[in-house]
C-alpha cells in the first residue's frame, strides 16, 4: 500500500518503528497520519527528524516539476542566504513576505518592497500575507487562476508559515480536508504533499529549507518557540555606551567601539540585557570585529536583526560567526547591496 501521511508527506510503513512514516498495521487502513504526526498533533510531542541534503532535494524537484512557486519568507528571516535560495528557484515565482501581522506598524509595506528590490535585486512580484488575519490569502488562488496554473508549490524556510497557509487555503476551498501537521520544530514536513484544492488547482506543500547555521540548537525547543513571535514586534532601542555590552540569551555578546544606538528587531520573548565588561557572562577569548557602516543592519540569521545607527567596530563573540551578516538598513533606502 503506497499511502502517504497527510501531515508530513512521508510514505507510511509498518515495519520499522524508528523509521520515518511508521504506523501500526492495525491502523494503516483507517489512519491518515503517521505515528509521529499523530503525537505532534494530539500530544505536542517534540521530535527532531534529520533530512539529509534537503535543500538540494527541494530545489531539484521544484525546478524540474513546478509551474509556479510561492516562496514564503517572514520579515525576520530576510538574509542574503535566504535570498540566494529564493533566486535559485528558476521557475515563475512570487516572493511572499509572510506573517504580516508581526511587522512593526511603523514600517510600511511599500518601504520594505522598495528596500528588497534595491538591496537584493528582487525583480519578481512581492506580496505581503498574513494567515492569522487572512490577508492576501484569497488573492493567492486568484492569481494562480488568472495565470492558468494547475500546480503550485509553496516553498520557504522552516517556520515560514507554509503549512499553516495551505491549511487556510484548504479550509476556504474544501469542506473536508486533513490538516497538514504544523509545529515550530524544524523538518515537520518531511516530503512533498499534494493537495487537490479544487477541480483545477493542486497545491504542493514542501519540506522547509534549512539554514546552514542557526542561533539555536535543534533540540532547544523552548528557544525555537520563543524565536518565532506570535504578535507584532515592539522594537527595543538601547543607547549603548562603549563600556557596556548587550547579551542575548547568554549566547551572543556584542559591544560597540563608540557610544551608539542599537534597535533590536527580534521576538520580544528573547532575553536581552545590558551588562558591563566587568560583569559579562561570556568569555573574551573568541571575539571577532565586524565593521559596521553608518545606519546598517546586523542580521543574526534565525533570530532577526539589529539596526545600528553609527559607523563603528562591533566586537562580538565568534561562536556564532556564521550567522552574522551586515546589510544596508531597511531605514536607509538609498544604496544597493555591495555599493
Amino acid at each position: 500500500m503506497n499511502k502517504k501521511c497527510s501531515g508530513c508527506g512521508v510514505l507510511l510503513q509498518t515495519e520499522n518503528k524508528k523509521a520515518k512514516g511508521y504506523i501500526s498495521k492495525d491502523k494503516i487502513v483507517d489512519s491518515n497520519y503517521c505515528e509521529r504526526c499523530f503525537q505532534i498533533i494530539h500530544y505536542n510531542k517534540k521530535t527532531v527528524t534529520e533530512l539529509e541534503n534537503i535543500n538540494e532535494y527541494i530545489k531539484e524537484q521544484v525546478n524540474k516539476n513546478a509551474e509556479y512557486v510561492y516562496f514564503l519568507l517572514d520579515f525576520l528571516s530576510i538574509s542574503q542566504e535566504a535570498i540566494n535560495m529564493y533566486q535559485d528557484i528558476r521557475v515563475p515565482k512570487t516572493l511572499v513576505i509572510s506573517k504580516l501581522d508581526i511587522i512593526p506598524k511603523s514600517i510600511k509595506e511599500s518601504v520594505i518592497t522598495d528596500w528588497l528590490r534595491k538591496t537584493y535585486d528582487i525583480k519578481d512580484n512581492i506580496i505581503f500575507q498574513s494567515t492569522k488575519k487572512n490577508i492576501n490569502t484569497k488573492s493567492i488562488i486568484k492569481n494562480l487562476e488568472e495565470r492558468n496554473v494547475n500546480k503550485c508549490y509553496i516553498l520557504g524556510y522552516t517556520n515560514a508559515g507554509k503549512s499553516t497557509l495551505i491549511n487556510k487555503l484548504c479550509s476556504a476551498e474544501r469542506e473536508e480536508h486533513h490538516d497538514i501537521t504544523t509545529s515550530s520544530i524544524p523538518n515537520t514536513t518531511i516530503d512533498f504533499i499534494e493537495i487537490q484544492l479544487n477541480n483545477k488547482l493542486t497545491i504542493i506543500d514542501s519540506p522547509g529549507f534549512t539554514l546552514n547555521n542557526t542561533f539555536y540548537f535543534e533540540n532547544e525547543f523552548d528557544l525555537i518557540k520563543r524565536v518565532n513571535p506570535k504578535k507584532y514586534l515592539k522594537p527595543i532601542t538601547y543607547q549603548l555606551k562603549n563600556i557596556a555590552s548587550i547579551l542575548i540569551e547568554d549566547k551572543i555578546r556584542l559591544n560597540s567601539s563608540i557610544n551608539n544606538s542599537l534597535t533590536f528587531y527580534i521576538s520580544n520573548d528573547i532575553n536581552i540585557e545590558r551588562v558591563f565588561e566587568s560583569n559579562t557572562k561570556l568569555s573574551d577569548k573568541n571575539e571577532i570585529i565586524i565593521e559596521i557602516p553608518e545606519n546598517s543592519d546586523l542580521v543574526i540569521k534565525s533570530l532577526g536583526f539589529i539596526n545600528i545607527k553609527k559607523s563603528c567596530k562591533l566586537k562580538i563573540n565568534s561562536d556564532y560567526k556564521e550567522i552574522y551578516e551586515v546589510r544596508p538598513s531597511i531605514f536607509c533606502n538609498t544604496r544597493k547591496w555591495g555599493d
